[in-house]
């Protein structure tokens, strides 16, 4: 079979939704690889091992492998174990990640939110603040650097890096510090790290962070400000995280 990609037409293409069709995915089958079907094929390859019991790469582009794994069924990975984001993991990670984490687990339970609009309200101006900035910015960084700011004793001057409202700022910081670990370099995240994506380019400016909450049978579970309009847990798959810059491990 051909690699195909969004925008390809023809039998194989339908072939393709045919067999997405069969495994449970919503695909239109009419010969056209369009936007439904790209969906169809990252939801498949998330979920699913190459002949190799490895994990498809998921990007949308249905090659050999993803040809195979749809021809061959095989047990779906594992469906994570439910985590509960509001009470801080009995070990794993050092002294200041922690209190960093309980703090961000404190804001989790008060429901911190936007209130008013768009990245506004007095939670999104309490961890903007210290940054120097007013509501109306991207609040994810400065709701992780308050959560460590808390973790300082709340002095900003004793915090073990520069209080930021930019997600990549703080990565910058944690290489600086020679706290940071690349993806594929095999690090495993403990509760209290900071993860970093790039968003948009990955050359670019923009990005997010939140905090590793823990990581449980392959699965990273995280608390974030910002990537919805309140403080809210959420899992990946530790191996398949898309736009990922690296984690931050404050010793």
């Amino acid at each position: 079979m051909a690699t195909l990609r969004k925008g390809d037409q023809g039998s194989q293409v339908r072939q393709l939704q045919k067999l997405l069709v069969q495994r449970g995915y919503a695909a239109d089958v009419n010969g056209t690889f369009d936007t439904r079907t790209w969906q169809a094929t990252r939801a498949f390859q998330a979920q699913n091992l190459d002949q190799h019991g490895q994990p498809l790469v998921v990007d949308g582009v249905a090659g050999p492998l993803t040809w195979w794994s749809l021809q061959h069924p095989k047990p779906f990975i594992r469906t994570p174990t439910a985590v509960d984001y509001s009470t801080l993991p009995a070990k794993g990670g050092s002294r200041v990640g922690r209190a960093a984490l309980a703090a961000a687990i404190g804001e989790l339970k008060a429901n911190a939110r936007e209130i008013g609009g768009n990245n506004r309200g007095p939670f999104v101006r309490k961890y903007l603040a210290p940054a120097g900035l007013d509501e109306g910015q991207s609040w994810c960084a400065g709701f992780v650097s308050w959560c460590f700011m808390q973790a300082s004793g709340g002095d900003k001057a004793a915090m073990p890096f520069a209080y930021a409202a930019s997600a990549r700022s703080l990565l910058t910081e944690f290489k600086q510090h020679g706290w940071s670990n690349a993806p594929g370099s095999g690090y495993v995240p403990v509760p209290g790290d900071v993860v970093v994506w790039w968003r948009v380019s990955l050359a670019g400016w923009l990005g997010h962070t939140g905090l590793v909450h823990s990581v449980q049978d392959g699965m990273l579970y995280t608390i974030e400000g910002n990537r919805s309009p309140r403080v809210q847990g959420f899992s990946y798959v530790l191996s398949r995280m898309d736009k990922l810059l690296g984690f931050g491990h404050v010793p």
